[in-house]
Formats: structure tokens, sequence, C-alpha cells
């Protein structure tokens, strides 16, 4: 497989880059601007895939189950109130309408998260900054442990109804608090025992001693957001369902490679729900979304393809029709430019991989 197109398409945007291409059984990684096949990066959201497989195997073990209410194993989360408007008073609310459930938490309909919507000055948010919650950028990491962070959340009304609408990423650190706390383990424990040991993924951990510096675009270039004894050189305080692991191209691989291939981890009506659109149309509508649909911890676009990107500079899709996988690993953060390095990446690699 010659990936010279997809290379030389991101090299244009002048970043080190790991890419690698998957069809069937042929895979391609190609390294470049210092980095090796075998590097070790800050992944992101693609974590949340990892996190929605893990608790879809809860579910098939009969531990959850999608209908039912969190609430036994999250109290803090129990007679939830919702904001009137998600930009008003903290004290304008009504009770919700039903309990959160494990769906919810999955498509991201629970009712809370990072919504462009809601201007960033509204009393949610301020809120949910003094109480050091962290929502949205992985950056700075959060000071909390997972059930100290779920009781200051569970302290702040709903932005939306649960089932309302989709809001992005915190639904993810809730469920991996609903993992750990349904298994009695951590959730870096539960993801090695349910998906990273059966699929062969060595590297993929919450934390890792030898990584490139994390960058991000100032003013005059590049400059380092995170350098490599940074935030993920060492345990976190809280193992973050939403985008805190670190990994490699070939565990990339084997985990989108499992899903290409049908998913053989999960049922096949657990993996159908998975990789099929959840939302309704009024579900719909958020910015970070876009024209896309949402299944389980994933975004499922162009009729075959899911897929996802993190905001440290990783990216990925696998169409499902033709069993075809790609990834982009840089360790530059995201921002209001990335849109042109992720179009050519994704238009060189399906041609690559469509042949």
């Amino acid at each position: 497989m010659d990936v010279s197109p997809v290379r030389d398409a991101v090299a244009a945007h002048g970043l080190p880059a790991v890419v690698a291409l998957a069809r069937v059984d042929e895979v391609a990684i190609d390294a470049q601007g210092g980095y090796a096949p075998d590097t070790v990066v800050r992944i992101a959201s693609l974590t949340k895939p990892m996190v929605a497989v893990a608790a879809l195997l809860l579910v098939r073990d009969g531990v959850l189950a999608l209908a039912e209410p969190v609430t036994e194993l999250l109290p803090e989360l129990a007679g939830r109130r919702v904001l009137t408007s998600p930009a008003g008073s903290l004290d304008d609310t009504v009770p919700a309408d039903r309990e959160i459930t494990l769906r919810d938490l999955l498509t991201f309909t629970w009712g809370f998260g990072v919504d462009p919507a809601v201007p960033p000055d509204a009393p949610v948010l301020r809120a949910a900054d003094e109480l050091q919650l962290g929502l949205g950028p992985p950056l700075p990491p959060v000071p909390l442990g997972p059930d100290e962070w779920l009781a200051r959340l569970g302290t702040l009304p709903l932005m939306h109804q649960p089932g309302a609408r989709w809001t992005y990423d915190t639904g993810s650190d809730v469920l991996g608090t609903l993992l750990a706390r349904a298994t009695g383990q951590d959730l870096g424990a539960v993801l090695h025992e349910r998906v990273f040991d059966p699929l062969g993924m060595t590297a993929t951990a919450f934390h890792a001693t030898a990584l490139p510096p994390l960058h991000e675009h100032g003013p005059d270039g590049l400059v380092v957001a995170d350098p490599p004894d940074g935030a993920w050189s060492r345990p976190p305080s809280f193992p973050r369902g939403s985008g805190g692991l670190v990994s490699t191209a070939a565990d990339l691989l084997a985990f989108t490679g499992m899903l290409a291939r049908g998913g053989h981890l999960l049922p096949a009506d657990l993996f159908t729900a998975m990789t099929t659109d959840q939302l309704m149309p009024e579900q719909k509508g958020s910015a970070i979304l876009g024209d896309r649909g949402w299944g389980f911890g994933l975004s499922v676009y162009d009729e075959s393809s899911i897929g996802w990107a993190g905001g440290t500079g990783t990216y990925w899709f696998t169409d499902l029709r033709r069993g075809t996988t790609a990834l982009l690993l840089t360790q530059c953060l995201f921002g209001v430019g990335s849109g042109g390095l992720i179009a050519d990446f994704e238009r060189t690699a399906r041609m690559v991989l469509d042949g």
C-alpha cells in the first residue's frame, strides 16, 4: 500500500505525525518529523470508544443494562434539577423528567456537557470552573479523584433534560466513574481487563514516561503545551474516560481493527447499536457534532463510516463496509485551523484505501 499521498498531505501542514492505514490484512505505518511507528501519543477523545466498549461488555455480562437508571451506582446524580435555560440562573430550574440511564451516557444525551451554544460566562459554566471540573479541553488535568469530581458535579443542575440534546464530552467521564464502581476497580484496570489485554494493546494506559512534547499553535509558531514530563507522565488523580489515554498506532489499529472486522469482542446487537446513529433529529444541532450522527462513544457518518477526533491532534475513521481504517497521530492541539489537515488526511487516506 503506497501511503505517500497521505504522507505528503500531512507533511504539507508541517507537523510531526504517525499515519497508519489498514485494509483487511494489509497494514502500512509511516512516521515523519522525528516520530517512530511505535511513538506513544496522547490520544485524547479516541479514549471515548474504548470506554464505550468496556461498558457494553459489562452490559453483555449482566452487570449493567442500557435502559436502567445509573443512580444506584451513582447516587450523586439522583433527583436531578434542570436549568430552564442553559445560560440562566442556577436557581431557575425544574425537576428532571426522568432518571439518567446508561444509554444516555453512551449517547451523550444525559443532559450535561460541552455545548458551544451556551455562552462561556453562563452561571453553570462559571460554577463548573470554580468546582475544578475540567469540562472540555484535556489541559490542565483535573486535580480531583473520581468520587470527589462526581460529588461536585452532582451539585450542579443539568443543562438539558435527560434525552433532550447531545452535549459533548462529560458523559464519558461519568461513564468511566460508573464502570469503576460497577466493577470495584479503577478505570484503567477495567479497560485493561476488558479491552486492552484481549486485543493485545500493550502500550495503552493513562500515563507513560516516553512521550513527545504536546504542542499548540501560538502567535509566532508552535509552543509546548505539555512537556514529556508533564500531565501524562504520571498516574492521574482522575483517569478520564473522555480523553485521558495514551497509545500507539499498533494498539489503535488493534482496537479499530476489531471494529472494522465486525466487533468480535461484542455481541452483534450491541456492536450494531454502537456503530449506528442513535440520535433523533431533535437531539442534534451541536456545532461540535455537525452533520454527523453519534452511536456509543463515536461518530457515525457517510453511511458506513465511524470515527472521531482527539483534541491533542489525533484523528481516526473506519469504513465498516470496506473494512478499512486510517489513523492520524500528531501531538499538536487541534484548533480553528485544523479542519484543513483533517480534510486533507481523510481525502487522501480514502483514496489510498479504496485503491
